[in-house]
Parts: C-alpha cells; structure tokens; sequence
C-alpha cells in the first residue's frame, strides 16, 4: 500500500491541477509541476514527450530484467466553465479539469512514487506516460506511439475516473472497452432557383434530409447489434433567404464504432449513401473523414490481472465485471501497439445525492480514491512483474 505522506501529497498534487488547468496540447505549466514533482520524489530520468507531455522509467532493483510496462496517466482539461464552487476551483476562466485527469495524473505520480520507494520489491522498468492531449487533436496517445515509448513496452495500463461507479470500486472487462471515434464532414452540392420555381434548381437541403435518413439506417439495418456502432449527425447548416433553394448544404457527425471491421464498413457505407442521395436527386457531394482515436481493447489476460491485483487492493468483490462505455479515448492507440487494459476506478461519494457525469462543470470526484487509484496501479505493476 501507499505511504501515508504519499497518499497526503496526491491529494494536494490533485488540487493543484484543478486550480491551473490547461487545454490539449497546451499543458506547458503541467508539464513543468510533473517535472518537479518526480524530481521532489527522488526520481530521475524524466523526459519530455509529445511535446507537453512526460515520460519516466522506474527500475526495479530486485533483479535483473528487460521487461517493461507502461502507465498511462493523461493530463489535459477541457474547454469547460467551471461550477464546482470548490474552494480550489479552476481559477482560469472557461477551462476546467472536468474528465478527471488532475486525478489520473495525482495517481500516477503517487503510483510512481510508491514504487520508487519500493523499488527493491520488483524487477523490471515501469514507464510512467504522462501524455497530453486525450481531448483534442493533435491527439497525445498518437504522438506517443509514433514517437516509440512503445516500441520496447510488454505491456500497458490505463486508468479512468468513473462518477457513477462508488469509491471502492473497480471495473473493467475483456474485449472493446471504449469505442473508436471519428468525424466527417459532408459537403453537399445543389443548384439554386426561386423557391415558387423548384423545377429549376436542385435543393440541396432536400438532399441532405435523404442523406441524413439513409445514415440512420445503416445502424439500425446494417449491423450486428452486438457489434457497437453509433453515427451522430451533430451539425446541419444551409440556405440563408425564405424564398431561395439552398444551393449547399453542410453535414456533420461523428462515427463510434467497437471494432476495426465494422468501422471500416461504415466509412463505406456512408461514402455509398452519401454520394447514391445526392445523385439521386441530381445534385453532387464530398464526403470527409476525419480518423480519431481506435476503440481500446482489453487483453484478457490483463485483464485478469486487474481482477487479482486490483482485488488485492478492493476485496475480491468490488472488482466488477462490467462493459466498457461508448466514449472514446486515445488509450486505444496504446492497445494497438501491445497488449493492454483499461479500467474504471470508482470515484462517487454515495453519501452525495447528485452524481454530476465527465465534461459537466459540476463534476468532481471523491478524493478518497486517489489513495485507492494508485494503490491498484502499484498493485498491477508488480504483480504483472512478479508472473
């Protein structure tokens, strides 16, 4: 288990990234706090990575031994107004730790602490990825990977707040536990007439209504219905006067999707329906797809793991076999690359009433679990070592 000064600074360490967060990709501040605070634990060796992101590597002085394991703790905030009413609420206007990464990264950085400390009870390096960017692109979890801190590493964990899950609590289970998430754009194409003349032109918001239609049968006709796949139109603009067809009409939404096949298929399909509307009814299209993060597929052997470690932390009883969610995130470029598993840590105080969900600005966690989170981090690392 943790040292209690450790479980004492992961607390202060969390408050501090909450009162100064800062957006993807501009975590230079944060940067810098992990720097210092790895230094302030004894720790050498940390690099920049991904450009506002850390890396460090803790060497277990038991044995000798090349194996390696990476963890994985993201650090960025999101464009949110905060409305917490904490006494150590975001202090920079519009931006708020609200997907619990102050907590991701307080745990790393105590997880990393304890087995520094300890570091004679294992063998073989814990890589310790503190990555930027799981928000928003340019996505961290891409930069990391083209970069090679996986390129030697057995293995990797991840971590995620869950608010509806009770502190004490863990989740996770075998197979995709997130979903992959892209966007696209449609650009649809008419030709414009007086509205008391139709005949003469082509409607081109007409023509993004079938399209709009058509898409929603490629879920509901198209796919296996244990094989998740969720498309959201999220965006329709066009036309600008009562008495004038839309010449152009703009779509756009997002694809989630649970395996590589079935979002392939999808990136057809919707090709297919895009371009088969709009011809049908005389007008023309582009479609643009914009690739995002993979859906994160657990190892069934980590994930084993996390149920005898991370039991070994919670009791046995509160390691819950439970389905992912229909989120995304840039983890699943880590389980890409090697083995991996991802779960939930439970962070609702059941004594509270209101359960705000991620991305609200009411949003907090209990940080009783930060001591919980790490303890089960330090947990896995050895005992994926020790097997």
């Amino acid at each position: 288990m943790l040292d209690d000064d450790i479980k004492l600074r992961a607390v202060e360490v969390r408050r501090h990234l909450h009162r100064f967060p800062e957006l993807s990709n501009a975590e230079h501040e944060t940067q810098e706090f992990i720097l210092r605070e790895l230094a302030a634990h004894g720790i050498a060796g940390a690099a920049k990575a991904a450009v506002t992101g850390v890396v460090v590597d803790i060497v277990g002085t038991a044995g000798p031994s090349n194996r390696k394991l990476a963890i994985r703790a993201d650090i960025d905030a999101l464009p949110i107004e905060e409305s917490t009413g904490l006494p150590f609420a975001s202090e920079r206007a519009g931006v708020m730790h609200a997907c619990g990464h102050d907590a991701h990264t307080a745990m790393g950085l105590a997880a990393a602490a304890s087995l520094h400390r300890q570091r004679e009870s294992f063998r073989g390096t814990v890589r310790f990825i503190f990555q930027p960017a799981e928000e928003a692109e340019p996505l961290g979890g891409r930069r990391i990977v083209h970069e090679g801190f996986l390129d030697d590493v057995e293995a990797a964990i991840g971590i995620h707040v869950d608010p509806y899950l009770p502190t004490g609590k863990i989740a996770v289970g075998v197979g995709s536990y997130t979903l992959a998430s892209d966007i696209f754009d449609i650009d649809i194409k008419g030709a414009s007439s007086h509205a008391a003349k139709p005949e003469e032109g082509v409607d081109a918001i007409a023509i993004g209504c079938a399209v709009i239609g058509e898409i929603q049968k490629i879920v509901s006709r198209e796919v296996d219905a244990f094989s998740p796949l969720i498309i959201s139109v999220t965006g329709f603009s066009g036309g600008g006067s009562y008495n004038i067809l839309a010449d152009r009409v703009m779509i756009k939404g997002t694809i989630r999707s649970g395996t590589k096949e079935t979002r392939q298929m999808a990136h057809a399909r919707l090709a297919h329906v895009t371009n088969g509307m709009a011809t049908v009814h005389r007008g023309g299209a582009t479609l643009k797809i914009t690739p995002g993060e993979p859906p994160v597929v657990n190892d069934p052997k980590l994930t084993d793991l996390v149920f005898r470690a991370g039991g070994a932390v919670v009791g046995d009883g509160n390691v819950l076999n439970m389905r992912g969610w229909t989120a995304a995130d840039d983890f699943g470029f880590y389980s890409e690359k090697c083995p991996s598993v991802y779960f939930r840590l439970g962070v609702r105080n059941e004594s509270k009433k209101s359960v705000f969900p991620l991305h609200h600005p009411k949003f907090t966690i209990d940080e009783d679990s930060l001591a919980i989170g790490a303890s089960a981090l330090r947990s896995l690392a050895v005992a994926f070592f020790s097997e």
